[in-house]
């Protein structure tokens, strides 16, 4: 599948489900002093969030480009090193002001990610991470996904708690991973120990596809946390990752976002790319 086709399919799957479609924010904020750059998908309604600003539609959902290159979301001492990062990306991302919460953004993940009409991930290959402290997450996945409770893992603030700098916007996160081992359908990934999830992952056998974030708090400057004025749902989506998931490639740089730049660079320079 295309990374084109990947990038609609989101658009199109949120659109059925009564989400505006937003075109990508600028990728310098032209109204947050906090922020060099756009680091994710919500940083254009991060005034909506903080119940500051008002839209006239309160589910949205967009494919953001997005630049990690200092501050908080650094990525930039990766890239190079994995295949994985990169300091220039797209974010699809489901947004809910004080719309649905938890239920309805596991509901809709878990759909298009699995759904044969969708991108239809063997379930199978498939791990999911929550807050420790949010049990709330882990009934839901149970419940909604029929997912086994030894495929999901409590991870600590480090990994599971998101918010977009040192202030703003934050709450618990919900993580889907893909076991990218092995890709042929019906070689089903083992039930993990958390201490095999976390060497495997630290290995770079699974792949983060998708983190889902709760949105529940505002981070003050002195550290403190007030609630925001309703619950409500961010979330990001690698296009760069689904696409090398989706083409059965170990690197998102051998996808067809990546082909055309490397082919260019290779007859520029006339050297092979290996």
């Amino acid at each position: 599948m295309k990374a084109a086709d990947i990038r609609r399919k989101f658009l199109d799957f949120f659109k059925a489900r009564s989400h505006t479609e937003v075109p990508s924010g600028p990728l310098v904020p032209p109204d947050d002093p906090t922020l060099l750059f756009t680091n994710a998908g919500m940083v254009q309604f991060k005034r909506v969030f903080q119940g500051v600003e008002r839209r006239d539609y309160t589910r949205a959902v967009t494919c953001q480009k997005c630049v990690r290159a200092g501050g908080k979301h650094n990525d930039l001492e990766q890239v190079g090193h994995t295949a994985r990062h990169h300091t220039f990306f797209e974010m699809l991302g489901n947004f809910s002001f004080g719309d649905y919460f938890k239920k309805e953004a596991i509901e809709y993940a878990w759909e298009w990610v699995t759904g044969s009409k969708w991108l239809g991930i063997d379930p199978d290959r498939l791990y999911v991470t929550v807050h420790h402290t949010d049990d709330e997450a882990r009934k839901l996945w149970r419940q909604v996904t029929g997912i086994a409770d030894t495929r999901i893992f409590g991870l600590g603030d480090k990994d599971n708690f998101w918010q977009m700098g040192d202030t703003g916007p934050c709450g618990p996160c919900s993580e889907i991973l893909v076991d990218i081992r092995s890709t042929e359908r019906g070689a089903r990934s083992r039930d993990l120990s958390l201490e095999e999830f976390l060497r495997i992952s630290e290995a770079g056998q699974l792949l983060e596809i998708w983190n889902l974030v709760f949105m529940q708090y505002d981070q003050q400057a002195d550290g403190t946390r007030s609630v925001l004025p309703a619950p409500s749902v961010d979330t990001g989506a690698g296009l760069e990752r689904i696409s090398a998931v989706m083409q059965n490639v170990l690197s998102n740089f051998d996808t067809d976002l990546f082909h055309p730049i490397i082919a260019q660079a290779v007859e520029i320079v006339g050297r092979p790319y290996d």
